[in-house]
């Protein structure tokens, strides 16, 4: 094995999704109809290695993986505080998740390294993740 290619993001709503992804920064690499009606698009970010399908079909409707049970699918940046100024000016609402609930616009500073949460349409969670110099 070389790498992991492709995560399945499980969404409601594919169209949606795709536009949420492309304010992201996303790119769609592929949308495609299958012959029974379906499509299946595929995204990645600039110079990416791994790419994101958002899907609503096959057996993960029947599996634990219904829209919104992704969490933790962590997106790397080199200016934290920047990326959350383009996301917010964009209407994206950034911030992070503690015991007590959701807290918009705080950053989690850690020995390791900044992080911050975004949630999707769906409410499948990610994390935009600065290391530390």
């Amino acid at each position: 094995m070389k790498s992991i290619e492709v995560i399945s993001i499980p969404v409601t709503d594919q169209q949606k999704a795709k536009e949420f992804y492309i304010n992201l920064g996303f790119e769609v690499i592929v949308e495609s109809s299958f012959d029974n009606g379906e499509t299946w698009i595929q995204m990645g970010l600039p110079d990416r290695l791994t790419t994101i399908s958002l899907v609503n079909r096959w057996p993960f409707k029947k599996k634990a993986m219904a829209a919104g049970s992704l969490h933790g699918l962590f997106l790397e940046t080199d200016d934290l505080e920047k990326e959350i100024e383009q996301l917010n000016s964009k209407g994206i609402v950034i911030g992070i998740f503690g015991d007590d609930g959701f807290h918009p616009g705080k950053i989690d500073d850690s020995p390791w390294g900044k992080f911050a949460h975004i949630t999707d349409p769906d409410g499948n969670a990610l994390v935009i993740h600065q290391n530390k110099l």
